[in-house]
């Protein structure tokens, strides 16, 4: 097998209409997948995501979403499954990286709350949601961060909920082996996408050339960097891969 063809396949992407999920849902399309991805209030550019698919001649369906709610990630599983009949490949990406720099100390409990209900619950209720509706030899892939494996100081809230992540996979993964389906994540480091742009332009552009010098391969990953090995991870390649976390960081998290 020498090429990916999700012809005939059903993929829900969450955060689809920006960085990593905008480049997910386009590689997913490009592949043969009829996709469906979830925004929150981005209308606009989750319209323009969708109208980008259908021009290259694939199928895409925006759906408005508050992942950290329950019924929300219930909801647009079941809207996916209504409008393709089936559910092949769920990919969690929805997130928040809150950009301030704040010590456990001085951290209040909103921030604390309102990551892990973005970050974690979201996973937990919709990766529930797509267990039920799936497939047999369905696929998930969770997106991670290096920050679950080296901790992030100052973003205590964003790198404990990755690392739960990262558990969660290794323990669903067993749990969904029945049907024949995998469970893994991938592991960015540093992105170029707009999450990440508080600390790239610090210091006029200093924070930038600081971090990318700290990456071994010399360079920030693109968003397509990182859509890359979540398809290859949906894909009949990694067919026997599953309870993995996949690094996609330039070699980042092996310095300090």
């Amino acid at each position: 097998m020498t090429q990916i063809d999700f012809s005939g396949q059903v993929a829900l992407v969450t955060g689809g209409s920006r960085g990593i999920g905008e480049a997910t849902v386009k590689l997913l399309a490009r592949a043969g997948a009829t996709v469906a991805f979830t925004y929150r209030t981005r209308a606009s550019a989750a319209r323009r995501v969708e109208g980008a698919v259908k021009a290259t001649g694939g199928t895409a369906l925006m759906l408005e979403a508050d992942l950290s709610k329950r019924e929300d990630c219930e909801r647009v599983v079941r809207e996916t499954v209504v409008a393709f009949n089936r559910l092949d490949m769920y990919v969690a990406n929805a997130g928040v990286w809150p950009p301030e720099d704040v010590a456990v100390r001085d951290m209040d409990a909103s921030r604390w709350r309102t990551t892990l209900a973005v970050n974690l619950d979201s996973v937990y209720y919709g990766t529930r949601a797509a267990l039920r509706a799936m497939m047999p030899d369905g696929r998930i892939v969770i997106v991670s961060s290096t920050a679950a494996q080296r901790g992030e100081a100052y973003h205590a809230d964003y790198a404990a909920t990755k690392g739960a992540i990262n558990s969660f996979v290794k323990s669903v993964c067993v749990e969904a082996a029945s049907d024949n389906v995998t469970v893994n994540a991938v592991a960015p480091g540093w992105v170029d996408t707009e999450m990440s742009t508080v600390p790239y332009e610090r210091e006029g552009g200093r924070g930038r050339r600081e971090i990318e010098a700290s990456i071994p391969l010399k360079r920030i990953a693109t968003a397509e960097d990182i859509a890359g090995p979540i398809v290859f991870l949906l894909s009949p390649l990694a067919r026997h891969i599953t309870g993995e976390v996949l690094n996609v960081n330039g070699g980042g998290v092996l310095c300090g």
